[in-house]
């Protein structure tokens, strides 16, 4: 783990809706750090808001009040162009369902993002297939999604995520959606492919066991951190 400028940091970040006549605050003013090359679990039960939090490091929707800086940049009041720029450049995601384009085979799944970047198409290719087999997936490039086991799928998701380099990954119940030796598994290669990438992550979870396998738990109770 590397010190200097945090990878993604929080301060007083709020967000609430409106339901009815009803307010309903999830996020009542996170304060969070994560330092380069950290993986930090995010703990809490179904309903607590870990999602909505990731939507905000991940400026996938606006309404929150606060400040996010990624990668050292205030992210918070950009228009949505550098918004979009900055999350193609720092950020990556690996959802509880794998999301995959299921037209294309594993390795174009994980090709179209670097595309999409800018990437040749040999380089996203070598990248792809580098990924793919770091993730025990070498045999199976040219499979397409429907081929594939729900913990391959899983897997492909994790590369798409990576395959780009990000500065930061965030997951959302990344194995919620396997049985629990699968669910390990997935984890285990997610956490060393990571870590060899030298990537920060989030990782939202309910599960007790496999947040003890990162670098430090964080647990998201009536809208703080704990």
């Amino acid at each position: 783990m590397n010190s200097g400028t945090a990878t993604v940091s929080l301060k007083g970040l709020k967000r609430s809706f409106q339901q009815g006549d009803t307010r309903i605050e999830v996020l009542r003013g996170v304060d969070l750090d994560i330092m380069p090359g950290e993986i930090v679990a995010l703990l809490g039960p179904s309903g607590s808001g870990k999602s909505t939090l990731l939507q905000a490091v991940g400026l996938l929707e606006g309404g929150f009040e606060g400040q996010i800086a990624i990668a050292g940049q205030q992210a918070e009041s950009l228009p949505a162009d550098a918004r979009t720029r900055l999350r193609r450049e720092h950020l990556g995601f690996v959802y509880q369902f794998h999301h995959l384009l299921p037209d294309f085979d594993a390795r174009e799944n994980v090709v179209m993002p670097q595309m999409i970047r800018g990437v040749s198409r040999p380089q996203a290719e070598e990248r792809a297939e580098s990924l793919l087999a770091s993730l025990g997936l070498g045999e199976r490039l040219t499979h397409r999604p429907s081929q594939l086991s729900g913990g391959e799928q899983q897997r492909v998701a994790v590369a798409r995520a990576l395959a780009n380099r990000p500065t930061l990954v965030l997951a959302d119940e990344p194995t919620g959606n396997l049985d629990e030796h699968t669910s390990d598994a997935v984890l285990a290669q997610f956490l060393e492919l990571v870590r060899g990438e030298g990537s920060a992550a989030l990782v939202a979870t309910h599960n007790e066991r496999l947040a003890s396998r990162m670098d430090r738990v964080v647990r998201l109770k009536e809208g703080v951190l704990r």
